[in-house]
C-alpha cells in the first residue's frame, strides 16, 4: 500500500475517536499529538506538521457543524485539513491541443524513463495517439530503455543512438512527431542540478516549448525534494510533479508536502514498477484512501481500463436473465487482475482496507484465482456454458487432471460460481437498475 505505515497510523487514529465515549479536550490533544507522530514518521517537515495539526486543534475545539455529533465532526476536519495540505484537489495536465508536448526533467535516478513509459500507456489507454522522444544523450543505455518502456506502452519511439547534440535531435523528429496527439520527452539527468543541466534544460525547453514540464521526483528522498522542486522550477518553469516510488517508502509524505510548499502541483504518483502503476494524484481521494475511507474515484478508474462499458451492459442484461456462466466468471476473474494485486483493490473499496485482513490471506485468495483460472481452461466450452447442467463426478475428476488441480480445488470453483450467479442475480430487479449499477460498478468485478 501506499504510505502503509502513515495509513495505518492514522487509520488507528480515527478508530481512537470512534470509540470514544466523548470528545473532550484530552481526546483532542491525543488526537494531535498521534498524528504528528505519524507525519514525522512519514518524514514530513516539523514546521508543517505543527502548522497543520495546530489548526486542526483549533478547529475541533469550536467547530460545531449541523447535522453531526462531536466525533463525526473531529474525524471531518482530520480530513479536510490533510486534503488541504497535500493541495486540495487534483490538476489536470493541460494537453488539449493538437501534438501537445510533455517534457519531463529530474535527476539522474528519479524514474524519468519509466515515467515517460507509464505515462504513455495512460493517455493511450484514453484514447490519444503518443509517441515518446528520447533527448537523454548523456546516459549509454537511456536510448534504449526508452526504446523498450515505449514497446511495454505500445506507443511509438523516437530515438537516435549516433547523435549527441538533444537539440539537433529534436530538429530531426518535429516534423515526423506533428501526427500525434502527445508527445511525451524524455530528457537527462545529472547525479546533482548542475548549471550545464540547468543551461540544456533552458535550451530544450526553447526548443521544445511544451505545455506541461513536469518534475519527477523519488519518493526516497523525502524533504530534499523541495529544494530540487524549487531550483528545477527557477530553470524551466515546473507545471508539475510526478512523485515516484510512493510504494513502501517511509519518506512519501516529506516528497508530498515538500512538492506542495513550492506551489507545484503533484499531478501524478507511481505506485509499483509496471507501466500501469501510475495514479492521477487526486489529494481527497488519497487521503481517503489512507484513512481507510476508500477511493471510489480511483477504483472507477482501474475498473474502466479492465472492463468497457458497452462489456459491463452486456453483462449485466446477462445476469437479469439468468445467464450467467463460468465464462462470465472467467472474464470477472481477468477483468480483476488487469486492475492490480488484490490488497491494492481492496484499499480502494470504502470500508474494506479497515478489515485487518493478513497479506498472506490476500496471498491466497490471488493464488486461488490463479487456480481457478486453469481450471477454467481445462473445461469444454459446453462446460463452461452449462456448468450446473454438464459438470457431474466424472468430469470433475477430468477436469481437475487437466488443470493439475485437486477435485477439492474444482468444486470450491463450482460453488464460487454458484454464489456469485445467486448474488448477482439478487443484484437485479429492472434491467434499468442493473444496468445502471453495471454501468457504475463497471462490471461489478469487484464483487469477486
Amino acid at each position: 500500500m501506499v504510505l502503509e505505515k502513515l495509513g495505518s497510523s492514522l487509520k488507528d487514529t480515527l478508530s481512537k475517536i470512534t470509540k470514544a465515549i466523548f470528545v473532550d479536550e484530552k481526546l483532542i490533544n491525543e488526537v494531535i499529538k498521534e498524528i504528528q507522530k505519524a507525519l514525522l514518521q512519514s518524514d514530513v517537515n516539523v514546521k508543517l506538521v505543527l502548522e497543520l495539526t495546530q489548526e486542526i486543534k483549533k478547529r475541533a475545539l469550536k467547530d460545531d457543524s449541523p447535522g453531526l455529533n462531536k466525533k463525526e465532526v473531529l474525524v471531518k476536519i482530520v480530513y479536510e485539513e490533510l486534503v488541504k495540505f497535500l493541495g486540495e484537489e487534483k490538476k489536470e495536465l493541460d494537453i488539449n491541443t493538437k501534438s501537445a508536448k510533455i517534457m519531463l526533467v529530474g535527476l539522474f535516478g528519479s524514474g524519468k524513463t519509466t515515467t515517460t513509459g507509464k505515462l504513455a500507456k495512460y493517455y493511450k489507454k484514453r484514447g490519444k495517439k503518443v509517441c515518446v522522444v528520447g533527448l537523454d544523450v548523456w546516459r549509454p543505455a537511456a536510448m534504449k530503455q526508452l526504446e523498450q518502456v515505449a514497446k511495454s506502452a505500445q506507443v511509438d519511439s523516437f530515438i537516435d543512438l549516433k547523435e549527441k547534440n538533444p537539440l539537433k535531435l529534436w530538429k530531426n523528429v518535429e516534423k515526423k512527431i506533428s501526427e500525434y496527439d502527445l508527445v511525451i520527452v524524455d530528457t537527462a539527468g545529472r547525479d546533482a542540478l548542475s548549471d550545464e543541466l540547468i543551461k540544456e534544460i533552458e535550451d530544450i525547453t526553447k526548443a521544445v516549448q511544451p505545455q506541461e514540464k513536469l518534475l519527477i521526483i523519488s519518493a526516497d528522498i523525502g524533504q530534499a525534494a523541495q529544494k530540487q522542486a524549487e531550483q528545477f522550477h527557477e530553470s524551466c518553469g515546473i507545471t508539475g510533479v510526478v512523485v515516484t516510488k510512493m510504494e513502501g517508502t517511509a519518506k512519501g509524505g516529506g516528497a508530498l508536502t515538500a512538492c506542495s510548499i513550492t506551489k507545484a502541483p503533484i499531478k501524478f504518483i507511481g505506485v509499483g514498477e509496471k507501466v500501469d502503476d501510475l495514479e492521477i494524484f487526486n489529494p481527497p481521494g488519497f487521503v481517503s484512501r489512507i484513512l481507510g475511507m476508500g477511493d471510489i474515484e480511483a477504483l472507477m478508474d482501474k475498473a474502466k481500463d479492465a472492463i468497457d462499458e458497452e462489456e459491463a451492459q452486456d453483462l449485466g442484461k446477462k445476469l437479469l436473465k439468468g445467464e450467467f456462466n463460468l465464462i462470465d466468471l472467467y472474464e470477472q476473474m481477468q477483468a480483476m487482475k488487469k486492475m492490480g494485486p488484490m490488497s491494492k483493490v481492496m484499499e480502494m473499496i470504502p470500508g474494506m482496507s479497515q478489515v485487518k485482513m493478513p497479506k498472506e490471506a490476500l496471498q491466497v485468495q490471488e493464488g486461488k484465482l490463479k487456480k481457478w483460472r486453469f481450471i477454467m481452461d481445462s473445461c469444454t466450452k459446453e462446460e463452461l456454458e452449462e456448468p450446473d447442467k454438464v459438470i457431474t463426478g466424472d468430469r470433475v475428476e477430468r477436469i481437475a487432471k487437466g488443470a493439475g488441480t485437486s477435485t477439492h480445488e474444482v468444486r470450491e470453483l463450482l460453488k464460487q460460481y454458484k454464489q456469485s450467479k445467486k448474488l448477482m442475480k439478487n443484484m437485479g430487479g429492472s434491467e434499468k437498475k442493473m444496468q445502471n449499477m453495471m454501468k457504475k460498478l463497471q462490471g461489478a468485478n469487484i464483487k469477486l
